[in-house]
C-alpha cells in the first residue's frame, strides 16, 4: 500500500452521556439510539411461513426448535413449509429457490449468520423490499434477535404472525470468498447485523480452535488476540473520505449488537439509511484491554479516547495482504471489501 496520502476522515461522533448511570471504568453509559426510527405496520396473519432451518446451530437445537415453531403455526391455521440445510451457505440457495408470496413470511431458524444466509439468497434474486424476514432464535450469537426484544419460541413466532412489518436497511458487502490463503473468487453477500475485521476476526479464527471449550472459547479468544498484539494497516475509506493507518479493530454495525450480545454500537438504527463503525485505533495491550473492559460495561468503549465512532453510505477496505473479514458471526472473507448500504433493503417482523 505503501505511503497512501490521506484524506482524513470526518470529525467522529460525540455521544451524550446517561446521567441517569453510574460511572463504570470512568464513565457513565451512553445515550442509545432508538433501534427502529419507523414505527412500522400492523398486518393481518400471513398466508403461508417458509421456514428455513439450520440444524447445526447452537448446540445443533434447531431441529428441535423448529418443531415448536411448526407445532405453533399449524395451531394460528397458518400454512407452513419447512427445510433444512445440510452444510455451510446451503440457505443462499435455499431462500434463492422459494416461491414467496406477498403477504408471505420467510423465517429463519439459527443465529444471525443464517438470517444473513437467507437474506443474501433472496436480494441476488433482485427481491428489493419485497420480502419479510422473520427470525427464530437459536444459534450461537442471536444479536439481532436480541435488538428486537426476541429470546423464546413463542415470541418469535407471535412476532413472525402478529407483530409489526419493519424496513430493514442492509450493506452489501463484495469481498474474496474464503479466510486469507483461500484462492476464493469475489462474493456478494448481505449483511443484516455486523462486519468486523481486526482482532475481533483474529479472536473468533482463534475461539473456532477451541470449540470444546464453550461459550468461554469467545472470552479466552480475544485474550489471545489482544496479547498477540499484531500489527494490523489498513486503507479505510467512508464515503469519500479516506486513512492510511494502523489499526486495532473495525466493528462495522447495522444493529446496536454483535458477538456475544455485546453492545458494539449503541448508536445504530436498523432503518436510518446508514451503517455504523466503530475505529479502535492503534493500542498498547493495555488500551485494548481497557476499552473491553468500558465495552462490556454497557457499550462505555465510545467514550474510550482511542475510539472514533462515525456513521457512512459506503466503505471500503484495503490491505497489503489478504486479510480475514466476519460476516454477521461467520468468518467467511477476506479483503478488499467494499460495502453499500441499502436503505429499506428488505423487512422484518418485530414484536407489536
Amino acid at each position: 500500500m505503501g505511503n497512501t496520502s490521506q484524506q482524513g476522515l470526518l470529525e467522529p461522533m460525540a455521544f451524550e452521556n446517561d446521567t441517569s448511570s453510574r460511572q463504570k471504568k470512568g464513565a457513565h453509559r451512553p445515550v442509545f439510539a432508538e433501534v427502529f426510527h419507523e414505527e412500522g405496520e400492523l398486518r393481518d396473519l400471513p398466508k403461508k411461513v417458509h421456514l428455513l432451518v439450520n440444524p447445526f446451530s447452537g448446540k445443533k437445537k434447531g431441529r428441535a426448535v423448529a418443531q415448536r415453531v411448526i407445532e405453533l403455526v399449524k395451531e394460528a391455521g397458518v400454512d407452513i413449509a419447512t427445510s433444512y440445510s445440510a452444510y455451510s451457505g446451503h440457505l443462499v440457495t435455499m431462500a434463492s429457490a422459494l416461491v414467496v408470496g406477498e403477504s408471505d413470511v420467510i423465517a429463519v431458524v439459527g443465529g444471525d449468520g443464517s438470517l444473513s444466509e437467507a437474506i443474501t439468497g433472496r436480494m441476488l434474486l433482485g427481491k428489493k423490499a419485497k420480502d419479510t424476514f422473520a427470525i427464530v432464535p437459536a444459534g450461537t450469537g442471536n444479536s439481532h434477535a436480541h435488538d428486537l426484544n426476541l429470546s423464546s419460541v413463542e415470541q418469535a413466532v407471535e412476532a413472525m404472525l402478529r407483530g409489526r412489518r419493519q424496513a430493514l436497511d442492509l450493506a452489501k458487502v463484495e469481498l474474496t470468498e474464503g479466510l486469507p490463503g483461500a484462492t476464493g473468487e469475489t462474493m456478494v453477500r448481505y449483511s443484516h447485523n455486523l462486519v468486523t475485521w481486526g482482532l475481533g476476526v483474529d479472536s473468533t479464527i482463534q475461539a473456532e480452535k477451541m470449540r470444546w471449550m464453550g461459550p468461554i472459547r469467545y472470552d479466552v479468544g480475544i485474550l489471545m488476540a489482544i496479547m498477540a498484539n499484531r500489527r494490523r494497516t489498513a486503507k479505510l475509506t467512508l464515503d469519500d473520505r479516506f486513512i492510511t493507518d494502523d489499526f486495532t479493530l473495525f466493528l462495522v454495525q447495522n444493529t446496536q449488537t454483535g458477538g456475544s450480545l455485546l453492545p458494539l454500537a449503541p448508536g445504530a438504527s436498523t432503518d436510518d439509511g446508514l451503517m455504523d463503525i466503530g475505529i479502535l485505533k492503534k493500542m498498547t495491550r493495555r488500551d485494548v484491554l481497557k476499552a473491553f473492559g468500558m465495552l462490556k460495561k454497557e457499550g462505555r468503549h465510545v467514550f474510550h479516547p482511542q475510539v472514533d465512532y462515525h456513521r457512512f453510505t459506503s466503505l471500503s477496505i484495503e490491505t497489503e495482504e489478504p486479510t480475514a473479514i466476519n460476516i454477521d458471526g461467520e468468518n467467511i472473507g477476506s479483503t478488499p471489501l467494499n460495502m453499500t448500504v441499502l436503505k429499506h433493503a428488505t423487512h422484518i417482523m418485530r414484536p407489536n
